[in-house]
């Protein structure tokens, strides 16, 4: 016996949301661990026995399992609502100093090695990677095969891979 697990959706994903919400489970919270019981049952369905031929107690079974599971998360870690403003002022947008640093140090070897390259690899890199070109374009443009342009493509990526420092 196989389960139609759209249909099961369709048929009791709102009563399996209610009966977390009574629980305990805010709305979106309910939302999520709904979606989360479809997901566990389809990742391991039920072995066979007694629950096999009865879908939507195993479906509530679960559910129940996962909102307990996370009202006990819930009680250990307090999670705290923050609106907008304050979550804000807390996260600072802008990179740290030594972010902004780094980035200009990549910047600066990234010229570097494009200037060591080939002006026919140069230009196919910089025509695909930066005028967004694709490869048929690119091949077209300089009037080689797509792939040789391909090929031009890669190296200019192994290259440039080798002579910037990764973060």
């Amino acid at each position: 016996m196989t389960w139609d697990i759209q249909d099961l959706f369709r048929k009791h994903a709102r009563g399996i949301a209610r009966s977390l919400r009574r629980r305990g489970v805010n709305e979106d919270t309910a939302a999520d661990l709904t979606q989360d019981t479809f997901v566990r049952v389809i990742a391991s369905p039920p072995a066979n026995g007694s629950l096999r031929h009865n879908p939507e107690g195993y479906l509530y079974v679960v559910s129940r399992n996962l909102g307990i599971n996370h009202l006990k998360r819930e009680r250990l870690v307090p999670l705290v609502a923050l609106d907008h403003d304050i979550a804000e002022t807390i996260a600072d947008p802008s990179p740290s100093a030594e972010r902004v640093a780094y980035a200009r140090q990549c910047l600066v070897m990234t010229h570097t090695a494009l200037a060591e390259l080939p002006e026919r690899t140069r230009l196919a890199f910089e025509m695909h990677r930066l005028g967004e070109r694709t490869i048929a374009e690119v091949a077209d443009e300089l009037g080689i095969s797509t792939t040789r342009a391909w090929s031009l493509i890669r190296e200019a990526y192994r290259h440039l891979i080798t002579r910037v420092d990764p973060l």
